[in-house]
């Protein structure tokens, strides 16, 4: 179903894209772009957004807490082997995400970076809808993950010895969520100039049942934050480009949108958020800040929780104030490549021990990497 005011779609190309193949337990999973959508969209997405749902090299994706306070961090989204989900998995790890996913599956997923992508100037997309947490089969996990991240993000491996690869388990092993799209809204540009579109999944649209929930405690955060969130914040505001707003509406979804900081001081940072998005109420809220080169073997980000507030300002946009209380923990992989890599292996070191319980919290042995090729 669409509804709203009509909106121009992205200078989009996909005649000259490939799409992204990647296999799971000896399967190979459906990928598509706008020149085959007709075969390949099963869903019915809306055609305008398909390209970026595809391409995008980093989403933002969001959860909620047991108090209601969205969480949300960037990721690496995919389509489902189906094509009736919009995937993305977090480490088995550091598995908190897929933990507030399963308790409340109510999420979005921002798609507002084309870096990467190979488009040009396509729309912002908000994706809303029910997650399926899947951690029932951590080595079917493990080599999806192996094969579509090889897929989608080459540059991020290339020229690392697979034997080394191969040690890294506590990285790949992963846990899956899967989105069943209950509400797509996009806008033609990322300052939200002119009211959106939106697709509605049919009425009676479910999500499948998330996998049970395994036996003992969460592990605590493996990363402790920042004790004072102003340094990470001017670093951010400073550097990082992809400013992105997190808060609740009233039918209990997070809605993310992309954001311009205008300015920051000892209380949080001011904000404006274009005519064309929906209005944010007073209230809890989460700011995202993010930045990868074009050939993805860096990433930054910086995440701080806090509180939205204020009121619509003037020429039409709503300025209003996130109130920072705190910022999260920072799981940034900058720098050179040999930066990167040694920053793995600083990683590994506290990782592997929470590989083999979490493994062990769900009746599994631990996964291999495998490489098909």
């Amino acid at each position: 179903m669409l509804s709203g005011a009509s909106g121009r779609a992205g200078n989009a190309r996909p005649g000259s894209l490939e799409p992204i193949r990647c296999e799971r337990s000896g399967r190979t999973a459906p990928s598509m772009t706008a020149v085959d959508a007709s075969s390949g969209n099963p869903a019915g997405w809306p055609a305008e957004v398909l390209d970026i749902l595809h391409r995008a090299v980093t989403a933002e994706f969001a959860t909620l807490t047991r108090a209601g306070t969205p969480i949300t961090t960037p990721t690496t989204p995919y389509v489902g082997d189906s094509g009736l989900s919009l995937d993305i998995s977090t480490g088995l790890t550091y598995p908190a995400k897929a933990e507030r996913a399963r308790r409340n599956p109510k999420v979005c997923l921002l798609y507002a970076d084309e870096v990467g992508s190979g488009l040009e100037r396509p729309p912002v997309v908000m994706v809303q809808g029910l997650a399926t947490v899947r951690d029932a089969d951590l080595q079917a996990n493990t080599d999806r993950y192996v094969a579509c991240s090889t897929a989608k993000l080459p540059e991020a491996t290339r020229g690392s010895p697979r034997f080394m690869l191969r040690r890294m388990a506590w990285y790949y092993a992963r846990i899956w969520i899967e989105v069943t799209p209950t509400r797509i809204t996009w806008w033609s540009d990322r300052y939200l100039s002119s009211p959106p579109l939106q697709w509605s999944a049919p009425p009676g649209t479910e999500a499948p049942a998330s996998d049970p929930a395994p036996s003992g405690r969460q592990p605590a955060p493996w990363v402790a934050p920042p004790t004072s969130w102003e340094a990470q914040g001017a670093d951010a505001f400073t550097r990082m480009g992809s400013h992105d707003l997190t808060f609740v509406q009233d039918d209990g979804y997070p809605a993310c949108l992309p954001v311009e900081v205008t300015r920051m001081d000892i209380a949080g940072f001011a904000i404006r958020i274009g005519p064309g998005a929906p209005m944010p109420a007073d209230g809890p809220a989460c700011l995202t800040f993010h930045t990868h080169p074009e050939k993805f073997t860096s990433q930054e980000n910086r995440t701080f929780v806090g509180v939205l507030e204020g009121t619509a300002g003037p020429g039409g946009n709503l300025e209003r104030f996130f109130r920072v209380e705190r910022a999260l923990a920072d799981w940034s992989l900058a720098g050179t490549r040999t930066n990167v890599a040694l920053g793995f292996l600083a990683k590994g070191r506290t990782l592997r021990p929470r590989l083999i319980a979490e493994s062990a919290r769900r009746g599994q042995p631990v996964p291999k990497v495998r490489f098909r090729h």
